[in-house]
This record gives structure tokens, sequence and C-alpha cells, in this order.
């Protein structure tokens, strides 16, 4: 039997265009309703929010300073959601007068970082609380900047640590340092080889798409909220469309009383909806 290969594609077929209107337009229109508050997509409040709330109450119960990585985050859809996450910590922090250190190891993510929290201090009322030391660039490289965050968090004993973002082999001694001190930590990430190791270090983990919804829900973007909702929609859209191929593959075969080393590639209704199959380059002159 031949490997599956998927047909070349040389132009879209309408098929492909209806899944793309499906897939971005919901999306694109949510977005629309919810900055003009026509439709704003309820959030809901998952666990992890709640972590994260209890973690900063520790930590403001305690006196001790909160420590928030975005890890190795490039500016991305996923930045937004942290941010979402960090301007949530910073105004509770800023209520109870608690320290907010945001570690950075991108310098453009420092830039947007650095400006999102003077903003959100002005906003709370605390801006001579905002204090450019407080979101130090320590290191491009993923273990000196490993390295750099376990010692501040061991030299400012920590009394909460926030690990949203992308992660990847340094993830484990970010975390440990957290244990070392006692702190409270509550980590996020769509770095699923790293889950594991959060799952093991840290109070509480969300994961993959968790860390979305948590930005959305903190934030109150209405931006935010509508791109989960087209998401959810669209994922929708997917299942239904794994679910009505299958059914159409097993049935074409059975009735068709075929073998599975006769059929050939993509010799489906349902993917020639998809992809035209291709002219054969062999074919009789």
């Amino acid at each position: 039997m031949r490997a599956m290969n998927g047909p070349p594609i040389t132009s879209a077929s309408w098929g492909i265009v209806v899944l793309s209107l499906l897939f971005v337009g919901p999306s694109l229109y949510l977005i629309w309703a919810a900055r003009r508050g026509v439709f704003v997509p309820r959030v809901r409040r998952i666990r992890g929010i709640d972590a994260v709330d209890e973690a900063i109450g520790r930590s403001v119960e305690m006196g001790r300073p909160i420590y928030m990585s975005p890890g190795s985050t490039p500016i991305s859809p996923l930045l937004w959601a942290v941010i979402g996450v960090i301007g949530h910590v910073a105004k509770t922090a800023a209520r109870f007068r608690r320290r907010l250190v945001v570690p950075q190891q991108d310098i453009e993510v420092m830039a947007l970082v650095e400006h999102f929290l003077r903003e959100t201090y002005r906003e709370a009322g605390r801006p001579e609380l905002f204090q450019p030391e407080n979101t130090p660039y320590l290191s491009g490289d993923q273990f000196a900047y490993a390295s750099g965050y376990m010692g501040m968090v061991h030299r400012d004993n920590a009394g909460a640590c926030l690990l949203f973002g992308a992660f990847a082999a340094e993830s484990l001694v970010l975390a440990e340092a957290g244990q070392q001190v006692g702190a409270m930590q509550v980590a996020a990430t769509t770095s699923y080889t790293q889950v594991p190791f959060f799952i093991t270090t840290t109070d509480y983990t969300l994961i993959g798409e968790e860390v979305y919804a948590a930005g959305a829900y903190l934030s109150d973007d209405p931006v935010q909220k509508g791109s989960v909702g087209g998401q959810d929609f669209a994922k929708a859209v997917l299942l239904a469309l794994f679910l009505v191929g299958i059914l159409w593959a097993t049935g074409a075969t059975l009735l068709h009383r075929k073998t599975v080393p006769q059929v050939k590639n993509y010799d489906v209704g349902m993917s020639r909806l998809l992809y035209p199959p291709p002219e054969e380059e062999n074919a009789p002159e």
C-alpha cells in the first residue's frame, strides 16, 4: 500500500474558500461585535484564575514581592494574553502596594511590558509604584536568564511566582527557584513539552489554550474575548468536519466493497470537494 501523501495544492477550491470563511469569519465578527458592545462572548472563570488571585493574596499577606515571568514569549498573540494577566496582577499589586517584578528575556517584549505597566499603574492611581528596575533585562540566553531569575527570587524571597508564556528547557529551573523559597506558584504555557515539569513543581498549571482564556477573562479585553469565542467556533467546525469525513470515507468504502489497498489516495467525495484530484502526470496522449 502506498503512503498517503497530500495532493499538490495548485489553486483553492470552493470548499477551501468556504472553510476559510468558517474559520476566520466568526473571529472577525465577534471581535467587531465585542469592540462595539453588540455582543461580548462570555469567558468562563476557570480554576487557574482563582489560583492567580490566591497567589497574589498570599504574597500580600506575607509582605513579600510578586514575581511574574513571561519566559521566552516573543511578540505574538500569546504575548497579548500574557500581558492581560500581567495587567490584572499589576492592578491588584497596586491596590495593596505590593512590589511586582517581571524579569525580561526579550528586548522588544521588555519595551511593551514597561509601557503597559506604566499605564496600568497610572490608571490604578499609583503611578509612583512603577519602577523601571522592576522589569529588568536579564539575558537573551535561556539558561543565563534562568540563573538570573533564580538569583532574584532567592534574594527577594518572593511570595508568589507566576510563570505565563512560552518556555523551553529552563522551565524546571524557573519553577524550582520558587519551590526553594516557599512561594506559591501558578504556571501557564502552550509549550506542551514543558507542561509535565510545571505540573510537578507548581501549585497550579494552566494547559494550552487556557492561557488565552485566562488573559481574556482577567483583562476584560473585548478583542481577546471575541478572538477566544471565534476560535471555539472554528474548533467546533473542525471537529464536525472530522466526524463527517470519517463517516463519509467509511460509508464510501463499505458501499463500494473496496479493501484498503485498493483505495486510491483521497478517493472520497468529500476529499474531492476540498482538493480537486490533480491531473495524472503520465496521462496517455
